[in-house]
């Protein structure tokens, strides 16, 4: 979770600041390769940590949760609750339906609507989280991340963004694997990326 959209408001209780707080490569004969892997090896490296960070994040937000919560005990529902909580900090501004700017991408003024975690950046913290409960020894089936609640949640959170902002957070589709052949297999494959995680303020 980027530390950045965490800020610390001096009106915030201490349990959010603590929360939000606690938020080589192989040589080669080819110099290519070796920034290659060395580039490969530092993306794993800020996933990882990224992935510690944020699993700290949502152990010290169970700790501070009134009445204090144990991981064996976390559930979906837990979970929406730390997503719908992290909105305090979030940056992307979500139109209102009755807001002049609702679905246009590029408003031409401010306006009074709420600021909202992205769609994007809450997905990619799910799926860190997901990944890091069953690596520290949670069961997939048990998995709080995992829930459909959270899904759904997190299906609605895109479609409403979506809406409000007038952009799409449609992957794009991979060409078929005729069209592959005569376009270059090595083309396609960068076609298919992922939504923008931090999406602009709008």
């Amino acid at each position: 979770m980027d530390p950045s959209l965490f800020p610390n408001p001096q009106n915030e209780p201490t349990s959010s600041e603590t929360t939000a707080n606690t938020y080589s490569a192989a040589t080669s004969s080819s110099s290519s390769t070796s920034t290659t892997t060395t580039a490969g090896t530092s993306s794993s490296s800020r996933y990882e940590n990224q992935k510690r960070r944020d699993w700290n994040t949502f152990n010290q937000y169970l700790k501070n949760h009134r009445p204090p919560l144990s991981l064996h005990r976390c559930s979906g529902a837990h979970v929406l609750e730390f997503l719908r909580y992290l909105d305090q900090f979030g940056k992307t501004k979500v139109h209102s339906p009755v807001c002049p700017f609702y679905g246009n991408p590029s408003p031409p003024a401010p306006c009074p609507c709420p600021l909202r975690q992205a769609w994007g950046s809450l997905d990619a913290l799910v799926g860190r989280l997901r990944a890091a409960f069953e690596e520290n020894g949670g069961k997939p089936e048990m998995n709080p991340f995992g829930a459909r609640a959270v899904r759904l949640y997190l299906r609605e959170v895109r479609d409403v963004q979506s809406k409000a902002r007038g952009v799409s957070y449609e992957k794009k589709k991979r060409k078929r694997p005729a069209a592959a052949a005569q376009g270059g297999a090595a083309g396609d494959e960068g076609s298919d990326q992922q939504p923008d995680t931090s999406p602009s303020e709008g």
